[in-house]
């Protein structure tokens, strides 16, 4: 049809794709307030105060959002901004104004730092507070105002129970606001520094426990927090501040810019923030389950120092202390976009102060300071890679950091390629000294990671000596991994044509002897189970039915029952031939492995179940049997049982609690062929993934109870406000009461089975490493292991040795991983860890056993 007597002929498309977009002068105002000082910011910031005078009529709010967004995502420009709103100081708003436009703009900004210590938004309060510190000592803001505001966040050391994530939070506000402003606090007699340092100091001595349990570098034999390699934040915080408190705060101008400094005092008297109150956090979480979410506990933040201080900045000094900060925000903040966090890292000297880093190549030479001109390139290394460490888990997922120094290394290939390189050689001299096991692991995934994306440079050479060592040594360990990554990675052929020969040796027992790929059991011929097994396999083959697929099965067992001899149990035999003939036809790709489980799902239940043709109740062996065949088959591809367990989970074949107890009583016999009682890191990937289905599923199944009684309860009170509005109430509907929904109900129902699910898959875990370490039937080794004299003299260790000193390490990260887990369930776990592990002060291995069990949940005593 035609409008208008004919049609409208199309207009070209680019016509309706362009849009003018036109920026108002308070958006042009407000970005190059966010952009200020990109080339220069010396010399932008008289340019830039002009242009905000000149701004009619004042924008007070578009400027003060320009400040608020530039502070809290660039921390880099704080002492910038200072300088900035400094100036602003110098005109009255308007015209007659009584007050200047910098105060009415630091009046508005203090509006936004209150909405984000209402939200409990960290970050941002804390780099408010940085803000702050800098204008009192630009005499904008008053010291007294200052020092209260840092006393409000000192109150929160008295708070009753009080978590880490809170005291630490504060604690480092605290310290960044006095390190920058101290200087001019402690001029006034009536303010005592003091007084808020030893809160800190209170507060940080009682947590020196927990330390224990987080630091990367292990020692078994010791009581006491010895971070060797590492250096805990608050610590650093508090020893900064010691340091300037020795020298009276002369420090200060040698370890933050100052640009404000070169303004003269302003007319004005100093703004006073006005006095304010932390809120209190939420408390989450009961025995019971209750309907709240879980809130991860954080742990003493300890950073692995890789190099000395002439070459990075020592975090324990001030100016140290500070940069680290720094460059720890800007990697927070711009998680979002790689690209730029490298570029603006790798930008970050033009803010600091003359001589702090060594010039770049092509820059003009730095001035020499002493104590300082450190290398950019290690530091940036360092902090990215402590970060990525941090224990129990760090802030953002691994694979971000990596991708970051990936990104770094190819925007400077010349100058961080080589630190690069110096922290892998660093990180893996510390495997021979008590490198934990989690940052082990993580150092495996960083440097294959990292190695795809630069064609397997790495000049493998160097690690020949090693092959020596004993199999199970960590540095043996990291080999093999490394290397079963980079084939995941890239392929087998690849890997084998680029390591030396020596490693590529069987002996070295490096390289796998074949590529990945699945292993069909019964392939071959001459297995005495080859002809029952192919007759399954062709059915699957030829997408039977599953009905078709459980009467062959019935046949086939009919047909074993009458002809094997022996103590071979028939049922487990049936259920192997079953399954792994199964994921035979699935092994050729992710989608074919998805659609066999799929298509074959009643088979699966009903052979969970102990059955064939029919359905029953979970059956343990049956579960047990089904899990070994998987890993039978995919021996050689590791990460394949994982993908294949989380369905089987995910499809419940089988439960959490299952894949816990094979994972400490079947996985060393099926996937090497020889039982072990001691853990390694795929039985640690394997039990992870365990209880983070089983915590997922509590969390989705409370989620889920609390919406519907939010549902519930709002149709309650709409309910009861419809009566009070009725005149006629002879015909009113009944009002139901919430608890008595039948979809809360039933919801009520999963949540509590889910929870018990949880509660026993933490048992059950708890019980795995027991037997393995305290028990009386454990290894003589575990003893050995971490005595002092036995540590010193590692260089002689066997594999056994080894081996049960990784056992320790992953029960101590199970701990510190999943301690608010643990902490939700204390009565039902402290029973059995007193029942399994009893307290015996003579006994070294309960002792230490029952230690790092009482850190964990938060006990200080044996």
């Amino acid at each position: 049809m035609s409008h208008h007597g004919g049609h409208r002929r199309r207009q070209p498309r680019d016509n309706f794709d362009r849009h003018e977009y036109n920026e108002t002068p308070e958006q042009k105002l407000r970005k190059n307030i966010i952009h200020y000082g990109e080339v220069d910011p010396v010399q932008e910031l008289p340019r830039l105060a002009a242009q905000i005078f000149e701004h009619v009529p004042a924008n007070v709010p578009i400027v003060s959002e320009g400040f608020r967004i530039g502070v809290t995502e660039q921390p880099f420009k704080i002492p910038y901004y200072a300088a900035l709103l400094r100036l602003l100081h110098d005109r009255p708003a308007t015209e007659g104004a009584s007050t200047s436009l910098g105060r009415q703009i630091l009046e508005d900004f203090w509006k936004g730092f209150q909405a984000f210590l209402d939200k409990q938004a960290w970050r941002e309060t804390r780099l408010c507070v940085q803000f702050f510190a800098h204008l009192t000592v630009a005499r904008v803001i008053s010291p007294p105002s200052l020092y209260e505001l840092l006393k409000s966040f000192a109150a929160v050391f008295n708070e009753f129970s009080v978590s880490h994530t809170r005291a630490s939070k504060a604690g480092l506000c605290i310290a960044e606001g006095l390190v920058i402003a101290g200087s001019v606090i402690k001029d006034d007699p009536a303010l005592d520094i003091s007084e808020i340092v030893n809160g800190l100091r209170t507060y940080i001595e009682s947590t020196h426990e927990a330390k224990t349990l987080v630091q990367p570098i292990t020692q078994l034999h010791s009581t006491k927090p010895s971070l060797e390699h590492a250096e805990e934040w608050l610590d650093c915080a508090l020893a900064a501040l010691q340091t300037l408190s020795a020298s009276d705060f002369a420090q200060t101008a040698d370890s933050v810019p100052q640009p404000y400094l070169e303004s003269p005092p302003i007319s004005d008297a100093a703004f006073d923030l006005p006095n304010v109150l932390v809120p209190p956090e939420v408390e989450l979480d009961t025995e019971s389950g209750g309907d709240a979410q879980v809130k991860k506990e954080e742990w003493p933040q300890c950073y692995i120092r890789l190099f000395d201080d002439d070459v990075t900045p020592d975090p324990t000094a001030p100016a140290g202390f500070m940069l680290r900060s720094n460059i720890l925000d800007v990697v927070d903040i711009f998680e979002v976009n790689r690209k730029d966090c490298a570029r603006l890292l790798l930008e970050y000297p033009k803010w600091t102060l003359p001589g702090t880093f060594k010039a770049r190549p092509g820059a003009p030479p730095s001035p020499v300071v002493e104590g300082k001109n450190w290398d950019l390139d290690n530091t940036l290394i360092e902090t990215i890679l402590g970060a990525c460490f941090v224990l129990p888990e760090s802030t953002h997922k691994a694979i971000y950091y990596i991708a970051l120094i990936t990104e770094l290394a190819r925007s400077s290939p010349i100058s961080i390629g080589p630190a690069v390189g110096k922290s892998i050689r660093k990180l893996y001299a510390l495997l021979s000294d008590g490198l934990d096991v989690e940052v082990a692991h993580r150092f495996e995934e960083w440097f294959a990671v990292h190695m795809s994306n630069f064609s397997f440079s790495w000049p493998w050479k160097e690690w020949i000596p090693d092959l020596t060592l004993v199999s199970q040594h960590p540095k043996r360990v990291f080999m093999r991994r490394a290397i079963e990554y980079e084939i995941r990675l890239s392929y087998y052929d690849r890997i084998l044509r680029i390591v030396p020969d020596d490693m590529a040796e069987p002996e070295a027992q490096v390289m796998p002897d074949q590529a990945p790929g699945a292993e069909f059991e019964y392939e071959e011929p001459g297995n005495p189970y080859y002809e029952p097994a192919q007759s399954v396999l062709n059915l699957l083959r030829g997408r039977a039915k599953p009905e078709d697929v459980m009467a062959h099965l019935e046949i086939v067992r009919n047909q074993l029952s009458e002809t094997v001899e022996g103590d071979v149990n028939i049922d487990s035999l049936l259920r192997s031939i079953a399954v792994q003939s199964l994921l035979s036809i699935g092994s050729r790709s992710f989608s074919h492995f998805l659609n066999a489980i799929e298509r074959y799902l009643p088979l699966l239940r009903n052979l969970a179940a102990g059955q064939i043709s029919d359905n029953g109740p979970p059956h343990a062996e049956a579960r047990t049997d089904i899990m070994s065949a998987v890993a039978t088959v995919w021996r050689r591809s590791r990460h394949m049982i994982l993908i294949v367990f989380d369905k089987l989970m995910q499809y419940q074949i089988v439960d959490p609690t299952d894949l816990v107890a094979w994972t400490f009583a079947h996985c060393p016999a099926v996937t090497s062929g020889q039982p072990k009682s001691t853990f390694n890191a795929f039985q640690w990937d394997l039990l992870k993934s365990a209880l983070d289905k089983a915590n997922g599923r509590v969390m989705v199944a409370r989620r889920k109870v609390a919406a519907l009684r939010r549902e519930a309860d709002d149709k309650a009170a709409r309910a009861i406000a419809g009566e009070s509005m009725e005149v006629d109430t002879e015909d009113k509907p009944d009002v139901v009461p919430a608890g008595e929904s039948e979809q809360l109900t039933s919801a009520l129902k999963a949540s509590t089975v889910l929870t018990r699910e949880q509660k026993s898959a933490l048992a059950r875990t708890l019980e795995g490493f027991a037997e393995f370490l305290a028990a009386e039937s454990a290894s003589p080794k575990v003893a050995e292991v971490i005595t002092e004299h036995a540590w010193h003299n590692r260089a002689n260790w066997e594999d056994d040795d080894w081996e049960t000193w990784e056992t320790w390490g992953w029960y101590r990260h199970w701990g510190r991983t999943y301690s608010p887990y643990l902490r939700n369930y204390i009565k039902t776990l402290e029973h059995l860890a007193a029942s399994k592990v009893p307290v015996d002060q003579g006994d070294p291995v309960q002792t230490l056993f029952r230690r790092t069990w009482n850190i964990a949940v938060g006990h200080q005593e044996v």
